[in-house]
């Protein structure tokens, strides 16, 4: 007689190899019920371009999942209603799932562990997202790193908790179909308009595309990675961040892949190393989450809770539309919109624009992100965000004010990157492209370019935003 089956409750872990959860419910030897519950009134809700990401990631998994013998349920609501729900109609033995780390999750999965375990069904949670558990990386006092240098000196010395598992070929599905939504009828792609036409040209959602990414990565720009990567013209960057947030493929694998590569003289230690101190980066950002409730709407620091911020409505839409005037500034948010991504480097030129040249509040910055990009992840976004603000753990201090010309004239030299993303300064030189309110008349003019009507003009001079900046920031000082 076949045992009574296992549900996995999967989020942000779709992947076969290296899944605890769903390996253990294999392992098990019950027939396995693998489902999926969109629930878009709980934290974090993935926004509009995680919503295109999700749509591909989970036909890709399902897809995979068929392959290996089981089908993916999907549905869509409040998973404290549909997994016990489930677990009665087919009559399982248990609930198994990785865990998650904002305190809303973690709250709401205590709650639903308690309820199952009171109703009879055995509950299993596992590690699955991170290198370590935030209770395992700690300071010598016991408590949790707030700088991420020791952090990632502590992290690293240990390495992962576990070595990666691998993937599965076969996993034991229930004999009988289970009723389940239709992955269309969710309307996750944007259809009229279909903003992500262009999210395609770039992107791999899935498994497949996640290890495809890394291996392109590890046999390529990685042996350059710490000079390339704050090039936004280049490609020199993994691109693995998306793959990363939906689960695609684990940070554990990354980091043996990434050691095997080293040890293989694929590239240097020192490059590999750079590059899993950014892996590590995530890392810290979800032990600040877990240990900081309400962190990606509340400083960090709690002296800024009382900054002069700007309301400024205009301002904030010139920015969301790459329309500030500043070259650097306007390719990033363009990017950001045609790709559902950013480069690295010049997400931090644009966050201190908002925040700094504009004195618009970080969160507002956090929320447009939160909904345009693809990788875009609870704990990345609010810990980065905070950073460029000043008022997170470990943060760049709010008197580094990045000068957007500057900025772009030294990790865009040629304007290539601007010339991609704001293709009506395409024609200017590399010496005005960054500035080209400096450029004489007869450049601008041979160029095609009219100030305030075909490319407009800056928003705000940035020697006064920043003085004006300082002059804000002085008042929490005080205070």
């Amino acid at each position: 007689m076949e045992s009574p089956p296992v549900i996995v409750c999967f989020r942000r872990d779709l992947r076969l190899a290296d899944n605890p959860a769903l390996h253990a419910a294999r392992e098990s030897g019950a027939p396995v019920a693998p489902v999926f519950i969109l629930d878009e009134e709980e934290a974090f809700a993935p926004g509009g371009a995680a919503k295109w990401w999700l749509h591909r990631s989970l036909k890709a998994f399902a897809s995979n999942l068929e392959k290996a013998g089981a089908s993916l349920i999907l549905k869509r609501g409040r998973a404290a209603e549909i997994i016990p729900s489930l677990a009665d109609a087919i009559k399982a033995s248990a609930v198994y799932w990785n865990r998650r780390y904002a305190p809303a999750h973690v709250e709401a999965d205590k709650a639903l562990k308690a309820a199952l375990t009171d109703a009879g069904y055995e509950v299993k949670s596992f590690s699955a997202a991170l290198l370590r558990e935030p209770w395992e990386v700690e300071t010598k006092s016991g408590g949790p790193f707030r700088v991420y240098t020791p952090f990632w000196k502590a992290l690293s010395a240990k390495g992962p908790t576990r070595k990666a598992l691998p993937g599965l070929r076969k996993v034991n599905g229930l004999g009988e179909a289970v009723p389940s939504d239709e992955l269309d009828d969710w309307n996750l792609e944007p259809r009229n308009p279909d903003w992500a036409r262009g999210f395609a040209e770039m992107w791999r959602p899935g498994e497949s595309g996640a290890h495809a990414a890394l291996r392109e990565f590890l046999e390529g720009p990685a042996a350059s990675y710490a000079r390339g990567r704050d090039m936004p013209a280049l490609s020199a960057t993994s691109r693995l961040s998306p793959h990363l947030a939906f689960g695609e493929i684990s940070p554990v694998q990354v980091w043996q892949a990434t050691h095997a590569q080293v040890e293989s003289g694929g590239i240097s230690r020192q490059a590999g190393e750079k590059f899993l101190s950014e892996i590590g980066w995530r890392d810290f950002s979800y032990n600040l989450l877990f240990y900081n409730e309400g962190m990606d709407e509340r400083p960090l620091r709690t002296e800024f809770a009382s900054f002069p911020w700007r309301n400024d409505p205009k301002g904030l839409d010139a920015w969301k539309k790459g329309r500030t005037g500043y070259p650097i500034v306007d390719a990033g948010m363009r990017q950001l919109w045609r790709t559902g991504w950013m480069h690295n480097r010049v997400r931090m030129i644009a966050a201190s624009f908002l925040v700094k040249d504009l004195l618009i509040p970080w969160q507002e910055g956090a929320r447009w992100f939160q909904d345009t990009l693809v990788d875009a992840d609870p704990a990345n976004n609010s810990a980065s965000w905070q950073w460029v603000a000043g008022s997170g753990a470990d943060a760049a201090p709010f008197f580094r004010i990045f000068n957007p010309v500057s900025q772009g004239e030294k990790f865009d030299p040629a304007g290539d990157y601007v010339r991609e993303y704001v293709p009506e300064l395409a024609g200017l030189p590399a010496e005005f492209i960054h500035a080209p309110w400096k450029a004489p008349e007869a450049t601008l003019k041979k160029a095609g370019v009219t100030l305030g009507e075909t490319y407009p003009e800056p928003v705000v001079d940035h020697a006064f935003a920043r003085t004006r900046a300082l002059d804000a920031f002085k008042t929490i000082k005080k205070s």
